[in-house]
C-alpha cells in the first residue's frame, strides 16, 4: 500500500508541470502574437515626413548687380601754403564744415606787404621818368617839323628811350602785383565746402612751398561717390538701362546685411581693367546723414530692372538633378510630386520662376533630402523669421476645405510678397563664394 500511494503522489506531481508548462507556452504564445500585430500594422502605414514649406507668389522682382566698391569723397583738396613764412593763425576747429572762400589759416604777411611798398615805390619812380621822356620825344618832334633845329635821329632816340621807360613801367606793374599775389596768399581760404580733417601744422611753426605735406585736408562729403567694380560682360547692359533713364545704386556695410544709402549711378569708366577684366562705375549718394566716410569698403547693389508680375520662390526650393532644376510641389492629398522648372534669375535667397509652377502651389524648402514622388509629408510653414512652424495653430494643422485631414500653409493665397529686406533677415550674409545668376561675383 505504500508503495501505490508514492507512486500516486509521483504521478500526480509530474501531471503538475506538465500543465504547468503547458500554460506558460500558452501565455508566451499570446504575447509574441499580440505584439507582432501592432509592428505590422505600423509597418504597413506611410510614415508622414516633416518639411518645411512656402507659397509660390506673383510679384515685382527687382535684378540686382552687385560689386565691391570704396567711397570717395566728393572733391579732396590738400592745402598748402605758397609762400614762405611763419603761420600766426588758424581759424578752424578740427573737423568742422567750412564753405568756399573762408579764410582758414594767416602766414605772417608783413614781409610780402614790404615788398609790395618797395614794388609800388619803384613803380611810382618809373612812371615819372616815362612821364619826363614822353615830354621831352614831343619837343623834339615838334622842333623838328617847326623850325626844323632837331635832327631827325635825336627825334628817333628819344622815342626810343620812351619806349624803354614804358617797359621798365610795365615790369614795375608786374611786380607790384606779383607782390599783392603773395600778400592774398598768406591768407589761406577755403577753395570748396566740405569738412576739414585733423590739424597737421601747429602755428608758430615755419610752412614752405615747397613743403611736401599739406597743412590740412578738405573733403566734402555732401554729396559722395562710390567707386565700384562689375564684370566686362554685364557692362553692355548697364550701359543701355542708363539710356532709359537714371539707374538707383544702393550702398551695403562690408557684411552685405545693412543698407547705408541710396542714390544714383552717375558714370561708367572709359576703359576696361585687362588685368580683371571688369569695368569701374561710379555712383553718387547725397549722404545727409553722414553715414559714408572717404575709403570706405560697401557692397554696392546696382538695380538693373524690376520685372512685373514674376512668379518668385525662395531659393531653398530648388533642388538639381540629372534632369535639371525642380522642386516638389505639395499636392491636396499632402502627398509631393517633384517637378521640373525653368529659373530665369536668382537674386539673393529668391528665384523667379520662368516656367514650371503657378503662383497658387505650395513648394517644399526644408527636408527635401528625405521625399520621393508620393511621400507624405507633416507641413509645417516657414515663419517670418526663416523657421519653420506648424501651420494654423500650434499643434494641430489647419483642415482644407475640400479634404479634412489636408493640411495647407495659411495665407496661401494671400502671401505677402518676398521683400529684399525680409530675405536679408532670414538668410543672413550670402556666401560669398557663390554667383547668382544677374549678379556678380563678390
Amino acid at each position: 500500500m505504500k508503495k501505490t500511494s508514492k507512486l500516486g503522489q509521483k504521478f500526480s506531481r509530474t501531471w503538475i508541470v506538465i500543465a504547468v508548462g503547458l500554460l506558460l507556452a500558452l501565455t508566451l504564445t499570446a504575447c509574441n502574437s499580440g505584439s507582432r500585430t501592432p509592428a505590422t500594422a505600423r509597418a504597413n502605414t506611410p510614415q508622414a515626413v516633416q518639411v518645411t514649406v512656402a507659397p509660390a507668389v506673383k510679384q515685382d522682382f527687382p535684378v540686382y548687380l552687385s560689386g565691391l566698391g570704396s567711397i570717395q569723397a566728393y572733391y579732396t583738396v590738400s592745402l598748402k601754403s605758397r609762400v614762405d613764412g611763419q603761420l600766426t593763425e588758424v581759424r578752424f576747429r578740427e573737423g568742422e564744415h567750412v564753405n568756399k572762400g573762408d579764410v582758414l589759416a594767416v602766414i605772417d604777411p608783413r614781409p610780402y606787404q614790404v615788398q609790395l611798398d618797395q614794388a609800388q615805390a619803384t613803380l611810382f619812380k618809373d612812371q615819372a621818368l616815362l612821364r619826363d621822356a614822353q615830354l621831352n620825344y614831343q619837343r623834339y618832334k615838334d622842333l623838328l617839323q617847326n623850325s626844323g633845329a632837331m635832327s631827325q635821329q635825336q627825334v628817333d632816340t628819344q622815342k626810343a628811350t620812351v619806349d624803354q621807360m614804358e617797359g621798365t613801367v610795365r615790369n614795375d606793374q608786374a611786380l607790384v602785383d606779383n607782390a599783392k599775389l603773395n600778400l592774398s596768399y598768406c591768407h589761406i581760404t577755403a577753395p570748396q565746402s566740405g569738412r576739414i580733417g585733423l590739424r597737421l601744422v601747429d602755428p608758430g611753426n615755419m610752412v614752405h612751398a615747397s613743403d611736401t605735406n599739406p597743412m590740412l585736408v578738405i573733403t566734402q562729403l555732401q554729396p559722395i561717390t562710390a567707386i565700384f567694380t562689375l564684370p566686362e560682360d554685364q557692362l553692355p547692359v548697364v550701359a543701355k538701362q542708363m539710356r532709359k533713364g537714371p539707374l538707383e545704386v544702393d550702398a551695403y556695410s562690408r557684411d552685405d546685411s545693412t543698407k547705408l544709402a541710396a542714390g544714383k549711378l552717375l558714370t561708367i569708366d572709359n576703359q576696361i581693367d585687362q588685368t580683371t577684366g571688369t569695368g569701374r562705375l561710379k555712383a553718387v549718394f547725397t549722404n545727409e546723414d553722414s553715414v559714408l566716410w572717404p575709403n570706405q569698403f560697401v557692397n554696392v547693389h546696382l538695380l538693373l530692372e524690376t520685372r512685373k508680375n514674376a512668379t518668385v520662390v525662395p531659393s531653398a526650393a530648388l533642388q538639381q538633378g540629372p534632369q535639371g532644376t525642380y522642386v516638389y510641389i505639395v499636392k491636396p492629398d499632402k502627398t509631393v510630386e517633384a517637378r521640373q522648372v525653368t529659373v530665369a534669375t536668382t537674386e539673393g535667397n529668391l528665384a523667379q520662376i520662368a516656367s514650371g509652377i503657378s503662383p497658387d502651389e505650395t513648394l517644399v524648402t526644408d527636408g527635401q533630402d528625405k521625399l520621393q514622388n508620393g511621400s507624405h509629408v507633416d507641413i509645417h510653414q516657414q515663419g517670418p523669421s526663416g523657421g519653420a512652424q506648424n501651420a494654423g495653430n500650434p499643434g494641430q494643422h489647419t483642415p482644407s476645405p475640400g479634404n479634412p485631414g489636408m493640411a495647407i500653409p495659411n495665407g496661401n493665397s494671400g502671401q505677402q510678397p518676398y521683400s529684399r529686406d525680409q530675405r536679408n533677415r532670414q538668410s543672413g550674409p550670402p556666401n560669398s563664394g557663390s554667383q547668382n545668376t544677374g549678379t556678380s561675383s563678390r
